[in-house]
């Protein structure tokens, strides 16, 4: 089995993946080879795909404590998106980069989703002039077939301009619709005409980069550029046009909601939830297509009534959990997605295809049994506040250091190792407490705002 897997995982893969992993971030590829678990959240973002792909929008929330897995099922969906014909983007938030902001942040993360552009053929990024060039070849290719005109024609340039005019008719209809069709029209023609200067200019356009109207007025024309308050409305706009480009559509993924959270000010970060608020109600009232947008974040940056999404009431509203699921029932059907801790069975599935790539990642033959998989599992979940405080995360990043401390000296043993005082430990308070605890107003010594001022007995319980 072993050395079938060793075959299967190339090289560079398997590295990738044992990095990743032991340096606590998920792998952008080769996921398929360590997936496990999950078949049921993957399924109901799956439905969401084919409801995007039929015309429709979607819009999810992941949470899940650090660790539990929300980038590993992000970066999951974000594969099989892609390999379904959709266009992905996706962007972790932080503090210069969040959904609205009074210095550029909300600009800042459509730039890095535009930056993020992958499509199967491209998936690490950086796809949009690949996308733009697409659809002119697209274009092209149905006036030579449906037209009969072919390239080589004195009215091909004319007949291509006539369709491309039909097809973007439908984003003149939205928002700012009209600026990104004549922003189409002028690719189109500079592509024509062989000018690689212009080309790049609305590229640029597109990606946002022009800070303000008078540097996209003096370069390329145009008295409109991307700016924080409607750069949602150009992703929709996107949507709608990779439909009419080829592809399926356009899959958002959003992570880290946690940076929204630890924002100080309690305006800017309504601000932020009511720019979440906009999109939530676009997708499930019919007012986007073709775009489904997934984001994530732990149960204190959504379920938190004071700083957390929960804390905007039209939200949680929409969010909170109804009254029959509960006692185990879990409904995939709802906006939010909470992740369940994996099983000890999954991760000794997971573990043991580690094992097997590690050894074939480093030629050597894997020596460590399922016995010593299951010892392993036992002493990691035998200490001190495992139960409640350990996560996946930690769990592989101490296996693959196992593996490689193993692998540099073949005369220790699993159990040597396992029994050492290290690995008994008890568990560490989570990330997330730690950083609530900075996060919250009172650990600063600057005085907490009217409005961030609470009942100071509001969070203690015995």
């Amino acid at each position: 089995m072993a050395a079938q897997q060793q075959r299967r995982v190339p090289k560079r893969i398997a590295a990738v993946i044992v990095n990743s992993l032991k340096g606590g971030v998920v792998p952008r590829i080769g996921l398929p080879y360590i997936t496990v678990g999950r078949e049921q959240e993957i399924a109901a973002l799956l439905h969401d795909l084919d409801l995007v792909s039929e015309g429709g929008a979607s819009f999810r929330f992941v949470v899940g404590r650090y660790g539990a897995g929300k980038s590993f099922l992000l970066q999951t969906i974000r594969n099989h998106a892609m390999g379904k014909g959709f266009v992905v983007c996706d962007a972790d938030l932080s503090p210069e980069r969040r959904l609205q902001g009074g210095n550029g942040q909300g600009l800042a993360t459509y730039r890095e989703l535009i930056r993020n552009l992958s499509t199967k053929t491209q998936p690490e990024g950086g796809a949009l002039n690949l996308i733009l060039d697409r659809w002119v070849s697209n274009v092209e290719s149905q006036v030579t077939l449906e037209d009969g005109i072919g390239p080589d024609s004195p009215g091909f340039a004319d007949a291509v301009e006539r369709r491309i005019l039909t097809t973007i008719r439908d984003l003149q209809e939205l928002v700012h619709g009209y600026d990104f069709a004549r922003l189409l029209t002028m690719y189109w023609r500079a592509h024509l005409e062989g000018d690689d200067d212009t080309k790049a200019s609305v590229t640029k356009w597109f990606r946002g980069e022009f800070r303000n109207k008078t540097e996209a007025r003096q370069e390329l024309g145009v008295n409109i550029a991307i700016g924080d308050d409607d750069w949602y409305d150009y992703l929709k706009l996107f949507a709608t046009f990779l439909r009419g480009a080829g592809y399926q559509g356009l899959i958002v993924l959003v992570d880290e909601l946690v940076n929204l959270y630890k924002i100080p000010n309690a305006i800017s970060r309504q601000y932020n939830y009511e720019k979440i608020l906009t999109m939530y109600n676009d997708t499930l009232q019919g007012k986007a297509h073709y775009l489904g947008i997934i984001m994530s974040g732990t149960p204190q940056s959504i379920e938190d009534r004071r700083r957390g999404i929960y804390s905007y009431e039209a939200l949680r509203s929409r969010l909170t959990q109804g009254r029959f699921a509960q006692g185990g029932l879990v409904d995939m059907l709802a906006p939010v997605i909470r992740l369940q801790p994996l099983t000890h069975e999954e991760l000794l599935v997971l573990i043991e295809k580690l094992a097997d790539i590690h050894a074939g990642l480093f030629g050597y033959e894997r020596s460590v049994t399922q016995e010593d998989l299951v010892r392993f599992l036992q002493v990691e979940y035998g200490r001190v506040g495992a139960d409640t405080h350990l996560t996946p995360r930690e769990v592989i990043r101490d296996f693959v250091e196992m593996l490689d401390i193993l692998s540099q000296n073949p005369t220790l043993t699993v159990d040597a190792m396992i029994q050492s005082e290290e690995l008994n430990a008890p568990v560490q308070t989570p990330v997330e407490q730690r950083e609530e605890a900075a996060a919250s107003p009172r650990a600063k010594s600057v005085p907490a705002t009217k409005t961030e001022r609470g009942d100071d007995f509001a969070e203690f319980s015995i």
